[in-house]
């Protein structure tokens, strides 16, 4: 790994999932690792079975990650990364309430805004630091029956790379950990939406931290735990409109799957 790997770190949304094993993997190669969640029974269960040290913090809100940093930085002395995985989606489309849209846009974006104005300025200054945004390959290409998901995951993408173009000369470095399907509890609540989630096969979370570990060797701003993604990718700028009469077939497909079967005639 290059000497700019950080060793001090924040992962937010890590009682479980991508983040605990994101953190689980940290731990293991020698970093300290503060770990932070809303659900304090199973964070605190997770610290110590990692060895991390636990922060209760609701990060959908200034003050709280504001208060995370705050004890992070008294427990680490500083940090060097942090790791914004901390997101749930909606499975929400144009209906979906003002609430529900403010509720997600704080958590999956507004979140790493905040967490970035506190960390990144400081880094610049110190020439060295590393912001990485759990934001799935829905915010490279779309999520299908979830609007709120796919706009803010975009967003988070945006967010890292407006990172990149501003700071990366002072020596900050901010990736996007953009996944497909994995084994966790968003798949499991996406109903006929998982066959879609998992046509490349849904990866376990241990797998995905595995790719956010080589991904912070390599620096790319894009981390993609499913390779296919990059295609993906190409595909969707190179012909935009192929790839959403494409996207568009999916919903069709996803639609006879969802719709309720006629109801029968008496013989």
């Amino acid at each position: 790994m290059p000497e700019t790997v950080a060793t001090r770190a924040v992962v937010t949304g890590a009682a479980r999932g991508i983040g605990r094993a994101i953190a689980a993997r940290l731990v293991a190669e020698g970093w300290e690792v503060v770990i932070s969640d809303l659900d304090a029974d199973e964070l605190h269960r997770t610290a110590v079975e990692l060895g991390a040290h636990a922060v209760v913090a609701d990060v959908a809100t200034d003050a709280g990650v504001g208060a995370l940093i705050d004890a992070a930085e008294a427990r680490l002395g500083e940090v060097d990364a942090f790791f914004g995985n901390a997101g749930f989606a909606l499975m929400g489309g144009l209906d979906t309430p003002d609430s529900d849209w403010a509720r997600i846009l704080d958590v999956n974006l507004m979140a790493h805004v905040r967490a970035a104005r506190r960390l990144v300025p400081s880094w610049a200054e110190r020439g060295t630091g590393r912001f990485v945004v759990t934001a799935s390959a829905a915010g490279l290409l779309t999520m299908l029956r979830d609007a709120p998901y796919s706009v803010t995951k975009h967003a988070a993408v945006a967010l890292v790379e407006w990172i990149n173009a501003t700071y990366r000369h002072r020596g900050v470095v901010a990736q996007a950990v953009c996944p497909q399907g994995v084994q966790t509890r968003l798949l499991d609540d996406s109903g006929p939406l998982a066959d879609v989630l998992s046509r490349d096969s849904a990866l376990t979370p241990e797998q995905v931290a595995d790719a956010v570990w080589r991904g912070l060797g390599s620096g790319e701003p894009l981390i993609l735990p499913h390779p296919e993604v990059r295609d993906y990718y190409i595909r969707r700028a190179t012909d935009t409109d192929a790839w959403l009469r494409g996207m568009n077939k999916l919903e069709q497909k996803l639609e006879s799957m969802t719709e309720p079967a006629p109801p029968e005639e008496n013989q």
